[in-house]
């Protein structure tokens, strides 16, 4: 079972997303368990305080590295492996597909989620082993970035989803964008659904899902293709349409 921790200012944000749907059920498959630890328990100071002025002036506040070194530590004491010690920041890498597959693969993940103007910089070089960003713009604290990492990690462990085919197909799983879909009815209000879809043959509906997803991609994420060229995802003609 992976395990996954928080550490965090405000608690009380998590309850409401890791007890509901997937993230839920994934609990009660005992695929993962989630444990959401305050920052504040562990600081030393009489008032709970966890924030400084940083050296050398400057707006703002700094997250000191008692109070996070400690509740890392106490996250990670019972386990045998060594964690991943993940960071929300925007000087973090783009968190992609790929990230959440390696992590999938982890026994167990602390994610820090800081506030105030920053963090301390002797917990980004000695603690954390991965920073992460989910995008070029600014929130107000990490937790809903480590919610949202939490969620793309816990899909891809075993059991999971109901078919695990699912997350082979996903977006982003390969250098495209998922092809469109359709359910029924196969006509709502003058617009059908495409007719090799209804075919039931099974070769020209995957050919056809490819070439949509080719094109999506091409149209909206270009920089994907490139990179599926790159790496030997695309074939040859795919890559030259």
């Amino acid at each position: 079972m992976m395990r996954m921790d928080f550490l965090t200012l405000f608690p009380d944000m998590f309850p409401g997303v890791l007890q509901s749907s997937m993230l839920k059920q994934a609990q009660d498959k005992q695929a993962v368990s989630y444990h959401v630890h305050n920052i504040r328990d562990f600081s030393e100071n009489k008032h709970r305080k966890t924030d400084d002025y940083p050296y050398g002036g400057g707006a703002g506040m700094v997250l000191t590295p008692q109070p996070v070194f400690d509740a890392a530590a106490f996250a990670g004491e019972k386990r045998e492996e060594k964690a991943r010690v993940i960071l929300l920041c925007p000087q973090g890498a783009p968190f992609t597909q790929k990230d959440a597959e390696e992590l999938a693969d982890e026994q167990q993940l602390i994610f820090i989620c800081g506030h105030y103007e920053g963090y301390d910089e002797r917990i980004r070089t000695h603690l954390v082993t991965d920073e992460y960003s989910i995008g070029d713009f600014i929130m107000t604290g990490g937790e809903l970035g480590a919610m949202a990492l939490a969620d793309s990690v816990t899909r891809l462990l075993p059991g999971v989803l109901g078919n695990n085919e699912s997350a082979a197909a996903d977006s982003f799983s390969e250098p495209l964008l998922e092809h469109p879909h359709y359910t029924r009815p196969a006509d709502f209000r003058g617009m059908k659904v495409p007719d090799v879809l209804l075919s039931g043959h099974h070769k020209n509906i995957e050919t056809w899902r490819r070439e949509q997803a080719l094109n999506r991609t091409r149209e909206r994420r270009p920089d994907l293709l490139e990179k599926g060229g790159q790496h030997g995802s695309l074939k040859e003609d795919e890559k030259n349409r």
